[in-house]
């Protein structure tokens, strides 16, 4: 595993609203050469709502990659890449869900697809939520929900919850907080 491996040019070729899309031309030590998909995302962050009840609040909204409605935790793209994932987990919170907080607690930190994409999601527990308003994007349309853990695991299990951020979140979330 001594492989020395390096890029020696990368290309733009496509800069979307949210991506952008790369080519790397990478070089091996036994002198080999490939073409490599690379996809900037600036990051994300996401938050586990918990209701004083120990229900999560949770977001169901079409999904255009899926072509579907998908069920997940509140999250969103940082405004920026240097924008703390703090910042942008309580605005969030309050967009997505109608609720804010100053209870905010680090959970996990996520890679989403490593293989090509460098995306990284900080996620954190929300509690001691206070009803706020709605603030959804003009292109945006999220119903919100409340549900026990033991359905969401359900859920997952079942297949109805994919969403990667979500699932490791939940289950995270389990594990670090309800388990001590």
């Amino acid at each position: 595993m001594g492989e020395k491996i390096r890029r020696i040019k990368r290309e733009l070729v496509h800069k979307g609203a949210i991506i952008e899309v790369y080519k790397d031309y990478m070089e091996f030590s036994n002198g080999h050469h490939a073409e490599w998909d690379f996809i900037r995302h600036d990051g994300a962050a996401a938050v586990v709502p918990v209701l004083d009840d120990g229900r999560i609040l949770m977001v169901r909204q079409y999904r255009n990659a899926l072509e579907r409605y998908t069920l997940e935790i509140p999250a969103g793209k940082l405004d920026a890449s240097d924008e703390p994932g703090l910042s942008c987990a309580r605005r969030e919170l309050e967009e997505e869900t109608g609720y804010k907080t100053d209870d905010l607690e680090r959970l996990i930190t996520l890679r989403t697809t490593v293989a090509f994409c460098n995306e990284k999601i900080e996620v954190y527990v929300a509690r001691n939520l206070m009803p706020s308003k709605q603030n959804l994007d003009p292109d945006e349309f999220v119903d919100v929900m409340a549900y026990g853990l033991e359905e969401l695991k359900e859920k997952i299990f079942a297949g109805e919850i994919e969403d990667s951020k979500t699932v490791a979140a939940l289950l995270a979330y389990e594990s670090r907080c309800l388990k001590k």
